[in-house]
C-alpha cells in the first residue's frame, strides 16, 4: 500500500515582479536573467503570509479531491521559509482550515515536497492514514538580500498542495542528502546573545551557482535514471518529467544528458521563478487543470537543494 493522488492544488501571491523592475532595484537586465535562469517575472507576497498561500492552495486541491478538512488524517509541510519557528508552518494551515489532525513540517530545502511525498507513503504502508495533505509553501522574498543579483532575481514565492488517498500509485522514490554549507546557505537570524562568541552572518541566501548547477545536474539525471528503473519503467514510459523549477539551463542541460526531448519536461519557471519546496506541486497543478496530465500517465518527479539534497518519485496518475 502507497498512495494515489486525489486532487492538487496552488496558489501564488498576487503581486507581479518583472525583470524590468528587478532592474531599477539591482543592476541587472531582462536579458541577463532570461539567459542565465530563463525566468521573466516572479511572484512575491506583500500581506500574504507563507501559511496564508499554504493554505489557498490546500483549499484548492480539497475541493477537487472531494475531500473536507475534518476528514484528514495528517498534514505535512515542506517548507525551508515559515512564517515562524513554532507554531510550524503546518499547524498554521491546519488552524486555517478548521482540521483537527496531526501537523508536521518537512525541511529538505528545495527537495522537500518529494521528501514530504515519501514520509507519507511510509503513514500509508503502515495503515495509520487514509487521507493526507501534502503541501510545499515558501516565502523566500523574506531571505533574500535584495542587492543581490545572482539570488534576488530567482527566488520567489507561492505554495502548492495535494490531497493524498489509499492506492498503489506511487512507485519508487529516492532520497540523498550530502551535508555541508559551502553551496547553498541561509543563516538564521543571530540576535545579539553575549554568551554566543562565532561569528554572526546575514540571514540571507547565499549560494554558489556554479557549483549548484553541476550538482543539479548530475542529480537529475542519475535520480531519474534510479527511479524509472526501479518502477521497471523506461525514460520512454514517462509522459512528464516534472524538475524543480530552479533554472531553465540546469533542465536543458539534464534532459540533453538524459537523451529525452525538453518539451517533456514540464516548466514554468518563467513566470514564478524559483519557488523551492514548491515548485513541483505548482507545477503539476497546473498541467493538471490544463488537461495535460491524462489518467495512467506516469510522472518522474526530480528535486535538488540545499544540504545539499536532492530526491525523485515515479507516481502513476490516477484522478
Amino acid at each position: 500500500m502507497s498512495f494515489k493522488i486525489l486532487g492538487t492544488g496552488h496558489c501564488v501571491p498576487e503581486r507581479v515582479v518583472t525583470n524590468d523592475e528587478l532592474s531599477t532595484i539591482v543592476e541587472t537586465s531582462d536579458d541577463w536573467i532570461r539567459q542565465r535562469v530563463g525566468i521573466r517575472e516572479r511572484r512575491v507576497c506583500t500581506t500574504e503570509s507563507a501559511a496564508e498561500l499554504a493554505a489557498r492552495a490546500a483549499k484548492n486541491a480539497l475541493e477537487m479531491s472531494g475531500t473536507k478538512p475534518e476528514e484528514l488524517d495528517m498534514i505535512l509541510c515542506a517548507t525551508v521559509s515559515p512564517d515562524d519557528a513554532s507554531p510550524s508552518m503546518s499547524c498554521m494551515v491546519q488552524h486555517l482550515l478548521g482540521a483537527t489532525c496531526p501537523a508536521l513540517d518537512v525541511n529538505a530545502a528545495c527537495s522537500g515536497f518529494i521528501y514530504a511525498l515519501d514520509t507519507a507513503a511510509g503513514f500509508f504502508a503502515r495503515g495509520k492514514v487514509k487521507r493526507m495533505l501534502v503541501i510545499g509553501g515558501e516565502r523566500l522574498s523574506r531571505m533574500i538580500d535584495w542587492t543581490d543579483r545572482n539570488t534576488c532575481v530567482i527566488f520567489a514565492d507561492g505554495a502548492g498542495a495535494m490531497v493524498l488517498g489509499e492506492g498503489d500509485a506511487y512507485l519508487s522514490s529516492i532520497l540523498h542528502a550530502k551535508g555541508g554549507d559551502t553551496v547553498i546557505h541561509i543563516p538564521h537570524y543571530q540576535p545579539k546573545n553575549p554568551f554566543f562568541v562565532r561569528e554572526t552572518k546575514s540571514p540571507f541566501i547565499k549560494m554558489n551557482g556554479q557549483e549548484t548547477f553541476k550538482f543539479a545536474v548530475n542529480a537529475i539525471v542519475n535520480d531519474l535514471a534510479d527511479v524509472i528503473r526501479d518502477a521497471g519503467l523506461t525514460p520512454a514510459d514517462i509522459a512528464w518529467f516534472i524538475p524543480h523549477q530552479a533554472n531553465f539551463r540546469i533542465i536543458d542541460a539534464a534532459a540533453r544528458k538524459f537523451e529525452v526531448p525538453i518539451e517533456r519536461f514540464g516548466m514554468n519557471i518563467e513566470k514564478y521563478g524559483n519557488t523551492s519546496a514548491a515548485s513541483i506541486p505548482i507545477l503539476v497543478d497546473e498541467l493538471h487543470r490544463a488537461g495535460r496530465i491524462k489518467k495512467g500517465d506516469y510522472l518522474a518527479m526530480s528535486a535538488f537543494g540545499g544540504g545539499l539534497t536532492s530526491a525523485a518519485c515515479v507516481l502513476r496518475w490516477e484522478i
